[in-house]
């Protein structure tokens, strides 16, 4: 991934999320309900909207990412007491093993070269009973909304469709529990995992 396409990204990147509020406004009411009392990370935050709209049912968040522009983006503003924002690189967290309770990564796995490296890392640091959500967008080529992207700098390293999402996940050791599909400028897959030699 370019790092300093995101860092340029970083002050405009809130603002092209507003414009897919609905499947936003689905994940702040699901999410909550799934990490109460938890203690979470979110990779690939971003500019910290998804943190800060969910971090009031946490014990405790850590957001991070590896863009620094990105991350002073998300500390600006109203943030909660128990969300924490730093820098790092999804594929080389600097956590250690079977700290959460669960890990978030929301529309980011399609960006990283190497996915299956962070799901490598999340799987290390996420305790043994712990919840993956990570949604993700499927379906890139047919909307117009990829080709603005790919005009900006930004470059989806992978093109998923529904089911090829599941199976990704599913061959990098999740299985997916329950998922909902979301229409938006780009199709959203939204899903919820656990380890699959955990689930009978």
């Amino acid at each position: 991934m370019n790092k300093k396409i995101w860092d340029l990204y970083a002050p405009f990147y809130e603002k092209a999320m507003r414009a897919d509020k609905k499947i936003y406004s689905m994940m702040y009411r699901r999410i909550p309900k799934v990490i109460k009392g938890k203690y979470v990370l979110e990779v690939a935050t971003g500019p910290g909207m998804l943190a800060k709209n969910v971090a009031y049912s946490a014990e405790k968040i850590v957001a991070v990412d590896y863009s620094e522009k990105m991350i002073e983006t998300a500390k600006k503003g109203k943030i909660p007491k128990n969300l924490t924002f730093e820098t790092a690189d999804a594929t080389a967290l600097p956590y250690d093993d079977n700290s959460f309770d669960a890990v978030i990564i929301a529309n980011a796995l399609h960006v990283m070269p190497e996915p299956q490296k962070a799901l490598s890392e999340i799987d290390r640091v996420l305790k043994k009973d712990g919840i993956l959500i990570a949604p993700n967008f499927i379906n890139h080529k047919k909307t117009l909304w990829s080709y603005v992207l790919k005009l900006a700098g930004i470059k989806f390293e992978h093109q998923w469709s529904e089911s090829e999402y599941k199976k990704f996940l599913y061959k990098n050791g999740w299985k997916v529990i329950r998922s909902k599909k979301m229409d938006a400028l780009i199709p959203l897959l939204y899903t919820e995992c656990t380890r699959r030699k955990h689930v009978n």
